[in-house]
């Protein structure tokens, strides 16, 4: 039986104890009534009642006796069956917590496995980063005429999802880890060239991050960025590491092949901060290899 099942058959024995609850509350007060009654008609009987009066009183404690009667005996087997309920509710949450903790051990074991993929994610592009620092001095300058990096990280990505992933990404990249990020919402200032500014990040940035979605694989600007960084990648330059979006793997391999081939992040089952603390351990890493 799953959680949700067991969570279930909790939540409707909670209901029924409550209604069985109801019912003795009213039982209770249908009781008080019936004594009531019978103590003041007691206590109407005098001396003086006459014998016709006496027998018509008499009848009615005995009516207002067997409502007792009855009564009392509707309240024992409601104080049975609430009794049960809650027996059963008392085994049925034991198998409640036992189902729950096989499920957080099961979810603990699924996230481990995750976060080993991206473990070796890193490595393997850590190693990447390796290699491509061999290339020599003169072949970098192909693509870096100015022979110096002024960002850690250039984000490329789609404009429509930056309240959803981006802004926030970007945000904890820059003011917890301190990486220097070129993002257009802080690196385009009013009047500047789109064209030449992209231009600048990405010959300025040690890495391209590509935030793969599909509003991203429908825009001018992102599959510009994305081929002036696939052409510097293929000559030896920085590294591509793509983010998954909002986004299938079946829409990326129709997109760009040579993408959905490559390990990726994914926000689906990864929050911006998971994603951040995995960018920044591989850049930490590569730079110790530089």
């Amino acid at each position: 039986m799953s959680v949700q099942q067991v969570q279930r058959t909790v939540n409707q024995l909670n209901k029924d104890i409550a209604t069985l609850e109801k019912k003795m509350a009213d039982l209770v007060k249908k009781e008080a009534d019936r004594t009531k009654k019978i103590g003041t008609t007691q206590r109407s009987i005098t001396k003086n009642t006459s014998a016709s009066t006496l027998r018509t009183k008499t009848r009615q404690i005995q009516g207002y006796q067997k409502e007792l009667d009855k009564i009392l005996s509707d309240k024992a087997n409601i104080n049975k069956k609430i009794a049960n309920k809650r027996k059963s509710l008392s085994a049925v949450t034991l198998k409640l917590q036992k189902e729950e903790s096989i499920q957080a051990k099961s979810l603990a074991k699924q996230q481990e496995k995750v976060f080993a993929t991206y473990e070796k994610q890193i490595l393997e592009l850590t190693k990447q980063v390796t290699e491509q620092a061999t290339i020599s001095t003169t072949e970098k300058n192909i693509f870096n005429s100015e022979g110096t990096e002024e960002f850690d990280v250039f984000l490329s990505h789609a404009a429509e999802d930056k309240e959803s992933f981006c802004n926030d990404f970007s945000k904890i990249l820059q003011e917890k880890y301190g990486l220097k990020v070129w993002y257009d919402g802080i690196s385009i200032k009013w009047g500047d060239s789109i064209r030449a500014e992209i231009d600048k990040g990405l010959k300025k940035s040690k890495f391209g991050v590509v935030i793969l979605s599909r509003n991203y694989i429908k825009k001018y600007w992102t599959n510009y960025e994305l081929e002036a960084l696939f052409q510097i990648e293929s000559n030896g330059g920085k590294v591509i590491l793509p983010i998954w979006h909002d986004i299938t793997k079946k829409e990326i391999q129709d997109f760009s092949p040579t993408l959905a081939g490559k390990l990726a992040m994914n926000t689906g089952i990864m929050t911006p901060e998971e994603i951040a603390k995995e960018l920044n351990e591989f850049f930490q890493a590569s730079q110790e290899h530089l």
